[in-house]
């Protein structure tokens, strides 16, 4: 069996409900692996908001597809690395409008797209100011972004496109992705991709963790978060020392 270093972790779907704050059971999992094993979030937004919604958990991320990096110094979150670039506005509105009369997806509520401090930009189906209830209800298993995602990742050629979130689509600049961000901190913490072990949700076309799989990288696949520590055990991953 092998012996992983590091166990990472997505977070949406993996070790929470979408956007909802970490829960004891996966908090109490996390503490106990980290007694023997690096663990680590890999995650598609900024580490501050993974932060936020785990709670303050003391951990190790990446966020931003690899944009940022944080490590916890005296209590507290500290960036140590923080990319960003510029994004044409009005290419990503024109766009975006495109692809929604393509699709049909014309009836949405707030903007149609969503600008982030990195670059980034979200293209959430339903809008920004959408429901919750509604975006959690609306594809529960990505088979309605799956169907339409060659359309969005053809009018967004230049950047990598995943399926993100509960009713969107994650758009960035390349090579940003999370195998990517995985290979460069192993690169810079001197161990190898194959001593680490990725638990996600999403590995199916377009989804934001299909590139790891598909990098090589050993991975568990989570479909509900409640049960991410039976998923990992029959991986033959131990908690505790």
């Amino acid at each position: 069996m092998k012996q992983y270093k590091v166990i990472a972790f997505d977070l949406d779907g993996t070790l929470t409900q979408y956007r909802t704050p970490l829960g004891e059971a996966n908090a109490a999992l996390l503490r106990a692996l980290g007694q023997k094993y690096r663990c680590l979030m890999v995650g598609a937004g900024s580490c501050e908001r993974i932060f936020r919604q785990m709670n303050g958990f003391p951990i190790e991320i990446i966020g931003n597809y690899g944009m940022q990096h944080s490590v916890m110094e005296n209590g507290e979150l500290r960036l140590i690395k923080s990319d960003r670039y510029e994004t044409d506005r009005e290419f990503f509105e024109r766009t975006a409008e495109r692809v929604r009369r393509q699709t049909g997806y014309t009836d949405f509520r707030g903007e149609s797209v969503q600008f982030h401090e990195s670059g980034a930009v979200t293209l959430p189906l339903l809008g920004t100011d959408a429901d919750l209830r509604d975006k959690l209800r609306f594809d529960p298993t990505g088979e309605k972004r799956r169907a339409i995602y060659d359309v969005v990742a053809a009018a967004f050629a230049d950047y990598n496109c995943f399926v993100g979130g509960s009713s969107s689509f994650d758009i960035v600049r390349k090579p940003c992705d999370k195998y990517t961000a995985l290979t460069e901190f192993a690169a810079q913490a001197g161990i190898r991709k194959e001593e680490i072990l990725f638990t996600g949700d999403d590995f199916g076309k377009g989804g934001n963790d299909e590139a790891v799989m598909r990098g090589g990288i050993d991975c568990v696949v989570v479909n509900d978060y409640r049960a991410v520590g039976d998923r990992l055990a029959e991986a033959g991953i131990s908690a505790g020392r």
